[in-house]
């Protein structure tokens, strides 16, 4: 996602020639004529990266603007352009406030260089500002997102963080649980407190009581020292348990107590000991179906689950795709000394909204760490992204996967379809990824059983399969991938329970909802 850049000047010749270069640069461009209206939208919270204003306007002029901005706290870096460059001029607005100071006309040059230093200013200054904050500060303005369902879980955790209830976060990996949970720690009462981070999956087991309890000098073999745990670390603060279904069935009894008596006992001690914390849990498991299995407490569920919290996965939230993207490319652009790169080019950006995501955040983080690495220029493409474009079928990324060096230097073929046929792939075979579907580099014979996840389009005679088989293929993928959970199924295909209920009956698959692994609703 490019930065956008906001254009003030009372001249519409001008501010015609500055949207155009701000476009050829690569930068999306607004314009306005009026210093009154700027601060109007400015003040209102409006997505801009970057200001260029006229100093010379007729309602408000430029360090009227930059005075009202300051007052307002609205920190964008400005530059400032007029006809009379004078040392004064160029005095008072670098006191005013502005990063940099252009007279007209300007050169293409020099704008470019203006605005990309501005940028990549502002980037490191983000950069320094989370860097000198207090571990485990992260508030819910900081959580990057456009999307409803997040704006959802950040209102629930505002709530939340409004009282000590326990908080059960669920959601897959990667997605943001510890996050969210930093959030609700930061916009408490407790903000100023310790915030302990458990990963539960993470202890072994012979260590997952000592580790959380603590204990006594000379409670086990090798107990040399005293040792406190992480429940009274947390003491006045928060604790963060983390994978919170991977504790053992002992472990779940003392963590019941704790949480009923609000004490604990270490290993080897006398007495217990009194604790004073808030509990935020985690999980991307459903406990619910544990406690079906009798693979964790119905009683400490329900103490944990009191105020749950579900984190979407991010192919459930794609808008948030093009704000996260530029924060990472930011900050890792920064992180990396990569001064010359500022955003991500359109295509790279459609091609990166098309992946599922399985791995979620986390993925999308790395897949980023990786395109900065190798990227030269200004911009991302969606050459520095090879694993996801050869998922999602981009033709530059076909060819490379099928090792076609030849077709990597000749010109971009005119159709996909030349250039399925030009890797030896049948020019009409999909290929099915992580729920995508995109161009094939070998079409897998007939006989080939597909992978758990795939969905075969052509049939062993070369014609495509008929609605009614795909469907009822999706259907068996469907209860499968969720375990029978009907409910959930007709949830995730879109369907009624009842219109789900007679697609089994038209397959022949009603008898499916009988069987041992098809859970009961």
């Amino acid at each position: 996602m490019s930065a956008s850049v906001l254009i003030v000047d009372d001249d519409p010749v001008q501010r015609r020639l500055l949207e155009e270069s701000v476009r050829r640069f690569g930068y999306e461009a607004q314009a306005l004529e009026s210093g009154t209206v700027a601060v109007e939208k400015l003040t209102a919270g409006a997505d801009v990266d970057l200001l260029i204003l006229d100093l010379v306007m007729p309602d408000l002029d430029g360090m009227g603007v930059m005075e009202r901005l300051a007052r307002a706290g609205v920190d964008l870096p400005v530059i400032v352009q007029t006809s009379r460059g004078g040392i004064d001029t160029v005095v008072g607005a670098m006191r005013a406030g502005a990063f940099d100071f252009i007279v007209k006309p300007v050169s293409q040059e020099r704008l470019q260089v203006a605005i990309q230093n501005a940028l990549k200013v502002r980037a490191l200054e983000g950069e320094v500002r989370r860097s000198r904050r207090a571990p485990g500060a992260i508030g819910f303005r900081d959580i990057v997102t456009r999307s409803g369902e997040m704006d959802r879980v950040i209102r629930l955790g505002e709530r939340a963080a409004a009282s000590t209830i326990p908080v059960l976060i669920e959601g897959e990996s990667g997605v943001g649980k510890e996050l969210v949970a930093r959030a609700i720690q930061s916009a408490s009462d407790r903000r100023t407190k310790p915030f302990v981070t458990v990963n539960c999956g993470a202890i072994p087991e012979n260590l997952v009581e000592s580790t959380l309890f603590g204990h006594e000098k000379g409670a086990f073999t090798g107990a040399v020292d005293k040792h406190v745990g992480k429940f009274q670390e947390a003491n006045g603060g928060t604790l963060f348990l983390d994978e919170v279904g991977e504790l053992p069935p002992a472990i779940q009894v003392k963590l019941l107590r704790a949480l009923q008596e609000g004490e604990i006992e270490p290993v080897g001690a006398r007495r217990s000991v009194k604790v004073d914390f808030r509990l935020v849990s985690a999980t991307n498991r459903r406990l619910v179906d544990m406690v079906k299995e009798g693979r964790f407490r119905e009683d400490l569920y329900y103490r944990l689950n009191v105020f749950p919290i579900f984190v979407p996965p991010l192919r459930d939230r794609r808008e948030d795709i093009p704000g996260l993207v530029e924060h990472f490319v930011r900050r890792i652009a920064a992180e990396e000394g990569k001064r010359r790169l500022t955003g991500v080019t359109e295509d790279a950006l459609a091609m990166l909204q098309a992946y599922a995501w399985p791995g979620n955040i986390r993925q999308l983080e790395n897949a980023v760490f990786r395109a900065v690495i190798l990227s030269d220029g200004s911009h991302l493409t969606a050459d520095e992204f090879p694993q996801i474009a050869a998922q999602v079928g981009h033709v530059s990324a076909v060819r490379r996967v099928a090792g076609a060096d030849e077709a990597e230097r000749a010109p971009p073929p005119p159709s996909v379809r030349e250039t399925a046929a030009s890797t030896g792939a049948h020019p009409a075979a999909p290929l099915a990824t992580d729920g995508m579907i995109g161009v094939a580099v070998s079409q897998p014979k007939g006989t080939d059983p597909a992978p758990f996840g795939f969905l075969r389009s052509l049939a062993d005679d070369g014609h495509i399969r008929t609605l009614a088989l795909i469907e009822e293929e999706m259907i068996r993928l469907a209860i499968d991938h969720y375990g029978g959970r009907m409910a959930e199924v007709a949830r995730r295909l879109g369907i009624g329970r009842s219109t789900l209920y007679r697609k089994l009956k038209e397959y022949g698959l009603a008898d499916n909802a009988d069987e041992p692994g098809v859970a009961a609703e």
